[in-house]
């Protein structure tokens, strides 16, 4: 019964958009290209929702991300290219035969094996480099997590996180090396060095660095918003103050709001 809900519900979307599309001005306008950017800022209010655990906000960007999915359809079915029910079907056989765990006789004994014979699917469909997958407009932490392990299901790993750390100290040597000559260029290629080392051993920590990153982004605004608000209480503004001042008012700030 719950399963011919969700297909109604989900039919009864795609009538909508097809209704939209033939009769709203602003519907028929959109092209792949107009859309693009909405995509990817409906994508970053997900991820902002899934940083703050916002389920009802999580539930609200799926279905505005499921809209765009539909309204992709919609365009590549007027253009000819393909059609929603292709996009439905690529996607089901895509996932039956990258799982032959599941649905053939292979047998794995965990996630990592997964992982690996899905890299090895990937390639005889004909990608000619396990790295190929990655996309180049990620973000650049979540390009270089995506990258790492990427090439760990070939083998290319660390074997602890003993050894990831020993390399951050590695490149962090190498980064004080290229400040003591004043070589711009190459203090940004060593501070890359030592963020794409970082963002290894996030890995090997089971911590997603992007949304360390985020956590940390968040809190930052957090403490200076009630620090310029702080400063107000006192008669006081941000630019006229010393740092140590503001320093003073930070630290009250942080022991008030530990965890923020």
């Amino acid at each position: 019964m719950q399963e011919d809900t969700v297909a109604s519900r989900f039919l009864g979307l795609v009538k909508i958009m097809d209704e939209l599309r033939e009769q709203c001005p602003w519907d028929r306008k959109q092209t792949i290209h107009t859309l693009r950017s909405m995509t990817i800022e409906e994508t970053y209010e997900l991820a902002d929702s899934i940083t703050e655990k916002d389920w009802k906000g999580i539930k609200e960007e799926l279905g505005d991300l499921l809209l765009h999915i539909l309204f992709y359809s919609k365009i590549g079915a007027e253009q000819k290219q393909f059609t929603l029910e292709e996009v439905i079907q690529g996607i089901s056989e895509k996932l039956v035969s990258r799982h032959p765990h599941i649905y053939g006789d292979v047998k794995v004994k965990d996630e990592e094996e997964v992982k690996q014979n899905w890299e090895k699917l990937k390639l005889k469909e004909g990608k000619k480099s396990v790295l190929g997958g990655v996309p180049g407009s990620l973000p650049a932490v979540v390009k270089a997590a995506r990258l790492q392990e990427k090439a760990k299901q070939v083998g290319f790993e660390w074997d602890n996180r003993n050894q990831v750390w020993d390399k951050v100290e590695e490149e962090i040597k190498e980064l004080k090396e290229a400040i003591e000559k004043e070589d711009q260029d190459k203090m940004e290629d060593e501070l890359g060095d030592v963020l794409f080392s970082l963002v290894n051993y996030a890995r090997f920590l089971h911590v997603d660095a992007e949304n360390a990153l985020e956590r940390t982004n968040k809190k930052f605004i957090n403490r200076f918003t009630l620090m310029e608000q702080q400063a107000l209480r006192e008669g006081k503004s941000l630019h006229d103050m010393s740092l140590k001042e503001m320093d003073s008012i930070w630290d009250s700030i942080k022991k008030q709001n530990t965890g923020t």
